[in-house]
């Protein structure tokens, strides 16, 4: 029988550290345009840091999920290392590139974009997705009975992060006074590396776990994925795809349309907000998936309500007309807390889903392999709204004096809407029901 205290002390309490650390990679938004100003170039080129830092989550995944079923050791301290590594790596391009453009009297240095590229999207990409990866079959071996409460209080984590690591990180920067940007970075890398670091010693699976034995690194999961109709897997990577693209188009919007409705003074309050909506979506969907016959059945429900609520401010009008009425500016809040909800129960429900399928034996790998749909969404998603917004409608002057696209944005839900369709019919048809028989 399992010991009870190394279910938390090897699973679960390790799983946060781990997650609570790399979660902070949303944080960027944050201080971006910060860093723009500091280095000398728009924040439009910063964000791509963002972009290279979740699709180098997703491939190092996919290629290192082979590294994390063999050894959540090595993998978890590969993590940590590229991690700590690429954030104060980071910090040092931003001196870096502030000193270059103050020296040269306005000129930008390009060498110090490429660097923050380098550091932030591709070096601690890595961590991202060998952290991300490492706890979570560990999680669902301690916790057999509730793979989904386990595996969504880690991955809950990781979408509380952002809430818990913003108000200190605006904390820092005020207090750290001229150059603070990169000076939090340094001290965030060594803040991270102590806690990653704790999370790699308490890490380990239970003693009686046994992994597979293959012939080659390769046969396990081609046999694996050989047990189901291909089309099943395919369904799964899609739909998971295309939640997170809808997702981050909403998400990378957020602050705006709340501008948009006239809510500007309380940005701050609903990023939070939604930010607790994404954890719980991550918590609460995963573990009501462990009482239901088919974890399939949890992406049909995100699917229904995003297309529910985004067809009513659509059909409302809501960010166009929300400015000053109050029914409408619910709608929008709703819309916004039902889609971070719904994003981060798709993660969370991933991995419990995939062994449903395809059992325990190669989990990591076929959950590494399926979050290459999380690497091509970074690159797609928010890209994809801003092009619409930039594209379509026309920005006017709100009540409150920003510039605001209130066509674009509903124009972005308008893809969103189409997108949520073809996600629920392929959880509809495409991905076949098991009655967790590898459970």
């Amino acid at each position: 029988m399992i010991n009870v205290q190394n279910k938390w002390i090897r699973g679960a309490i390790p799983a946060l550290l781990l997650h609570f650390s790399i979660g902070t990679v949303y944080c960027w938004s944050m201080f971006s345009q910060e860093i723009a100003d500091y280095i000398g170039f728009s924040k439009g080129a910063t964000e791509w840091a963002f972009s290279f830092a979740i699709f180098f989550l997703g491939m190092s995944a996919a290629f290192l999920g082979n590294v994390v079923e063999k050894n959540i050791h090595k993998s978890s301290l590969i993590a940590t290392i590229c991690f700590a590594l690429g954030m104060a790596g980071t910090g040092f391009f931003i001196w870096f590139g502030g000193n270059s453009y103050q020296a040269g009297q306005g000129h930008a240095n390009v060498l110090s974009l490429i660097g923050i590229y380098i550091c932030y999207g591709f070096i601690m990409g890595v961590g991202l997705g060998t952290g991300y990866l490492s706890p979570v079959k560990t999680l669902m071996l301690w916790f057999k009975d509730k793979k989904g409460l386990a595996t969504g209080l880690a991955i809950a984590g990781f979408g509380a992060a952002k809430a818990i690591a913003s108000p200190i990180m605006q904390t820092m920067l005020e207090k750290l006074g001229d150059g603070g940007i990169y000076k939090m970075f340094y001290i965030l890398a060594a803040v991270y590396f102590v806690m990653m670091f704790i999370g790699h010693l308490l890490l380990a699976k239970p003693a009686d776990w046994v992994e597979p034995q293959t012939k080659s690194k390769d046969e396990g999961i081609i046999a694996t994925l050989k047990r189901e109709p291909i089309y099943s897997y395919i369904g799964i990577w899609l739909m998971f795809y295309i939640n997170i693209t809808c997702g981050l188009a909403l998400i990378s919007q957020e602050k705006m349309i709340v501008k948009c409705v006239g809510l500007a003074g309380f940005a701050g309050l609903i990023s939070t907000i939604s930010a607790i909506f994404n954890a719980g979506g991550r918590l609460g969907f995963s573990a009501w998936a462990d009482k239901l016959k088919d974890r399939n059945t949890i992406y049909k429900l995100i699917f229904v309500l995003s297309i529910a609520f985004t067809v009513i401010v659509l059909a409302t009008r809501g960010i166009q007309n929300g400015a000053g009425n109050t029914i409408l500016i619910v709608f929008v809040l709703a819309l916004i807390f039902i889609v971070n909800a719904g994003y981060g129960g798709g993660f969370s429900n991933v991995p419990t889903l995939l062994s449903d399928h395809y059992g325990m034996g190669s989990i990591s790998a076929i959950h590494g392999i399926t979050l290459s749909a999380w690497a091509f969404a970074g690159l797609t998603g928010n890209h994809l709204a801003n092009f619409i917004v930039t594209h379509s409608g026309e920005f006017i002057t709100s009540e409150q004096g920003f510039k605001v696209n209130p066509t674009g944005y509903q124009n972005v839900l308008y893809v969103t809407a189409g997108l949520y369709a073809v996600a629920l019919l392929l959880s509809l048809f495409l991905v076949k029901p098991t009655k967790k028989e590898n459970k």
